[in-house]
């Protein structure tokens, strides 16, 4: 064989393992970005269902509250339209 023929088969082989090392690499850093796309929606879905559990507190809490004491509106009450709230005139 030679020596031109050994150095293109040594260069064949050497790009070769290298797309293949690429094609590998380029996968994991792939399945690597889903994984933390999984780990991004898991974590909000945690924070909405925070929320939506300090939401039913507080609306449960508003419930109880309503039933220990009465609640006026000010927006719809006839004696208080025309005046300022904060100086009561």
């Amino acid at each position: 064989m030679s020596r031109a023929s050994k150095l293109t088969l040594a260069a064949t082989g050497l790009g070769t393992a290298g797309i293949v090392y690429f094609v590998h690499w380029a996968q994991e850093q792939d399945r690597a970005a889903m994984h933390r796309g999984v780990e991004r929606d898991m974590e909000k879905q945690r924070i909405r269902q925070e929320r939506q559990a300090e939401f039913e507190l507080q609306k449960a809490l508003e419930r109880e509250y309503l039933k220990l004491q009465t609640v006026h509106s000010t927006t719809d009450d006839p004696q208080t339209a025309g005046k300022n709230p904060n100086t009561g005139t």
